[in-house]
């Protein structure tokens, strides 16, 4: 259990009278250091349209819409993918006669 006084609790008390918000919160803006408040005009850059995210994250979002709503480009996409998929079929044959190959070699190499 924390014993420690909290010396916040006494801000958030009525003193000699004085109407107190039962709002107020005595815990906001506790140990706020004021040079290490934000400037507004700081980071202007960073929240807006002008971020390289928002920019990326549209031209992709076009792209993707563009892939989604246009045929011609659907079935150019479906075209490439199966040209991608028989030449990696091809290859994997290719590398299977290679190891075949190989392993033959080995073999006749430990006959001899």
């Amino acid at each position: 259990m924390n014993n420690q006084y909290d010396m916040n609790i006494e801000n958030s008390r009525v003193q000699n009278g004085q109407n107190i918000n039962m709002n107020h919160n005595p815990y906001i803006n506790q140990n706020v250091n004021p040079s290490q408040q934000m400037n507004p005009n700081q980071n202007a850059g960073q929240n807006g349209f002008n971020n390289g995210d928002f920019v990326k994250g549209a031209l992709i979002g076009a792209a993707v819409t563009f892939l989604l709503t246009n045929k011609g480009a659907q079935e150019t996409l479906m075209k490439a993918a199966s040209k991608g998929t028989e030449l990696f079929q091809a290859g994997m044959e290719e590398l299977k006669e290679r190891y075949e190959d190989a392993r033959a070699q080995m073999e006749a190499n430990q006959e001899s």
